[in-house]
């Protein structure tokens, strides 16, 4: 751990990259280098600092890569009480008051200047606990991070009215260690896979299994979290289950209530608000709630005694951390429990890439059902080539039904709810022209044209301009026809061809819950189809050329993960019929309800050709001119390839011009590359670089 100075070291002049910075207009430039300053006098020149550890070091919130270490501060007398480690201060930094977390305490400092003092103690309460402390530092480095930057993810801002708020008392009421503990006779849906029980005995053996859970269908997955999560309570440690919408946090919370009873866990969703999220936070923090659940932010919770950390359905896109350094829960979680010795279920209908690269390296063990027991709850998987013939009922040629879809959905509405999944939302999100096909683009931005309902004129799906008044540059033809239809024109037509059926659509504007058990016809994009009560009758799964053909390194998993996660939703035995052309593995894979060869294949054609997760990949996005002086500043590791940079398309007229750069290195080269990339980073960042570019390690998408 570096031991510098408030500052670093030379006045404001020498600090690269910080002389810019705006100061308050009442206070001259500062020293940092932690010297007084001269002419100061008043309380604070007769300052004299605490007896006992009286450095301070602290992590400054300043996101410069150049900075990105601890300083040392002086923690006055009158604050030795309230300076403890983890709490929230107010420090000096190059002239101006910035907030930190005081990491540590110790009897001396590496800098030969004198210090500043600490400014106040903005919270004596320890939010930064060592635990989360040092995992932040390891996903700074481990994504070419910033450690500020981190902690933002890490730790919720501060509501002081909630954090002043009395503790509560214990009640008396019975805690985990109370309660009956399931033994392997009575291992509830893990008796479904021949090693739950034993996953269950580890776990309340105290010891750290680690596995990856290919579910099977149906709506068992979270009764059988909240069981492994009431065992880790009754060997009196915590668990950690992150999930990837509210929807899923809802039903895990629920099926956790069943298990523990009340009290015992809290929900963490954005939905909250910042007051009540704050006082779940400061539970966990204060060990008044042993078990937890929530969204991607939850990944950093800070559970007492972690004994078992638990990610559902890790393929979900939200997973991805939309802020730097862009974290994955997946990677996150993986270091916290190899860190604290902790237990890890990572889960899902499907099996990714990524978790299979776990269970190849050794680091966690398959957990799956035998054949016997997946082929009685499975649902029948059907296949309907894109090209198949479509039924002579014109109402079946409206709805862009094969016939053996259309026949499947007609004989399951006399006695249930029927799911159609659609992948693309909205009306007509994609037109081309209607004589030569050349698709419909803005004649300012050069976006996608869509319509919004029958009667709409195009719009464009980038800047919003109106087109009303566009022609085919190609032929002169100014009407359009449909290339991808959405899920409200897929609405419409099934209205058509179903007289007498509701119709119901769930999807990014309104997601619904829950569908009873009455007939119904429920079009849903990918991720919003709601449950149905007893499970549906059918599923419908359309378009399937619109997951499979995207330009994109994982559209084929991606696409099975979608299926898979809609036909676990039918009832055992009841029919899906997919729109693909069934010799794709990715539909062979669902025919035969096969995550597990599917993803193990993809793994090993990825290896060959050298992709993630079989090796590993830096994104660099950015102008032209950014891009070429990061990577000749950058000192790559070894066998370090650099792919392109290539021009991004930018939406918009007159958007600045950026290029995007993939750097590829064998797996073992990954800490490598991203301290490599670290370290330029900082060495633009000190020449003080206008241009910022965006790194980011194993980046969800490659193009």
């Amino acid at each position: 751990m570096t031991k510098d100075g408030g500052g670093g070291g030379g006045g404001p002049d020498l600090i690269p990259g910080l002389d810019d910075l705006p100061r308050a207009p009442a206070d001259p430039p500062g020293r940092p280098d932690g010297r007084k300053r001269p002419g100061r006098p008043g309380k604070k020149g007769t300052r004299r600092p605490a007896a006992e550890l009286p450095v301070a070091r602290v992590a400054v919130d300043m996101s410069l890569p150049h900075l990105d270490r601890p300083f040392d501060y002086l923690v006055p007398a009158e604050m030795d009480a309230r300076a403890v480690p983890g709490c929230r201060v107010r420090v000096r930094f190059a002239g101006q008051l910035v907030d930190g977390f005081l990491l540590e305490r110790a009897a001396e400092s590496g800098h030969d200047g004198k210090l500043l003092f600490l400014e106040r103690v903005t919270s004596p309460e320890p939010v930064l606990t060592p635990e989360i402390a040092a995992l932040a530092r390891e996903v700074a480095d481990r994504y070419a991070g910033m450690f500020a930057d981190v902690l933002r993810l890490a730790v919720p801002p501060r509501h002081a009215r909630v954090e002043a708020e009395p503790v509560p008392v214990p009640d008396g009421r019975a805690g985990p260690g109370d309660r009956a503990v399931p033994d392997a006779a009575d291992a509830g849906v893990w008796r479904d896979y021949p090693a739950g029980p034993s996953f269950l005995g580890a776990l309340a053996a105290g010891r750290a299994p680690r596995a990856v859970w290919t579910a099977l269908p149906g709506p068992g997955w979270a009764a059988a979290i909240a069981r492994a999560v009431a065992v880790t309570l009754h060997g009196d440690r915590g668990a950690l289950v992150v999930v990837a919408d509210g929807r899923d946090v809802a039903r895990v919370d629920a099926a956790l209530e069943a298990e523990l009873g009340e009290g015992l866990h809290v929900a963490l969703t954005a939905d909250l608000g910042p007051a009540e999220r704050y006082r779940r936070w400061l539970a966990i923090l204060r060990g008044k709630a042993r078990a937890v659940v929530g969204t991607r932010a939850a990944m950093f919770a800070p559970v007492t005694d972690l004994g078992l950390v638990v990610l559902w359905d890790d393929g979900d896109d939200v997973h991805a951390e939309p802020h730097a350094p862009y974290p994955h829960p997946r990677d996150v979680l993986a270091l916290r429990a190899h860190r604290v010795g902790a237990g890890a279920l990572i889960g899902g209908f499907t099996r990714t890439t990524d978790a299979t690269q776990l269970v190849e390296s050794g680091w966690a063990h398959a957990l799956a059902a035998d054949r016997t027991r997946i082929r009685t709850v499975m649902p029948r998987v059907r296949y309907a080539g894109e090209d198949a013939q479509l039924a002579r009922d014109a109402a079946a040629h409206t709805a862009r039904l094969p016939n053996v879809a259309f026949e499947a959905a007609r004989h399951a509405l006399e006695d249930g709810p029927v799911l159609v999944q659609v992948p693309r939302r909205g009306y007509v999100p994609g037109i081309a022209c209607g004589r030569c096909r050349t698709p419909a683009r803005c004649d300012a931005c050069q976006g996608p044209l869509s319509l919004a309902s029958p009667h709409a004129a195009p719009y464009c799906r980038w800047c919003g301009r109106i087109a009303g008044g566009w022609h085919c540059p190609e032929c002169g033809f100014f009407q359009v026809r449909a290339v991808v239809v959405g899920a409200k024109r897929t609405a419409e037509e099934l209205g058509r061809a179903f007289p007498g059926v509701p119709v119901r659509t769930s999807g990014r504007d309104a997601i619904l819950e829950q569908i009873g058990p009455e007939r119904a016809l429920v079009v849903s994009t990918p991720g919003a189809e709601p449950p149905a009560e007893g499970g549906y009758r059918a599923a419908l799964l359309l378009d399937g050329w619109v997951l499979l053909g995207r330009p994109d390194l994982r559209a084929g998993e991606e696409t099975l993960r979608r299926w898979l996660n809609a036909a676990s939703l039918v009832r055992p035995q009841a029919p899906v019929i997919v729109a693909a052309e069934g010799s794709l593995p990715a539909v062979q894979a669902l025919v035969r309800w096969d995550p597990v060869t599917y993803a193990e294949r993809e793994l090993a054609e990825r290896r060959e050709a050298g992709f993630p997760p079989a090796a590993r990949m830096a994104s660099l996005t950015g102008s032209p001119a950014a891009i070429r002086e990061l990577l000749a500043d950058a000192r790559l590791p070894a066998g370090a390839e650099v792919l392109g940079p290539v021009p991004v398309p930018q939406p918009g007229a007159g958007a600045q011009e950026k290029e995007r750069a993939l750097i590829r290195v064998p797996r073992a080269a990954g800490h490598a590359l991203a301290h490599a990339l670290k370290e330029a980073q900082g060495v633009r960042s000190a020449r003080k670089a206008t241009e910022t570019v965006r790194v980011q390690i194993d980046p969800l998408e490659l193009i």
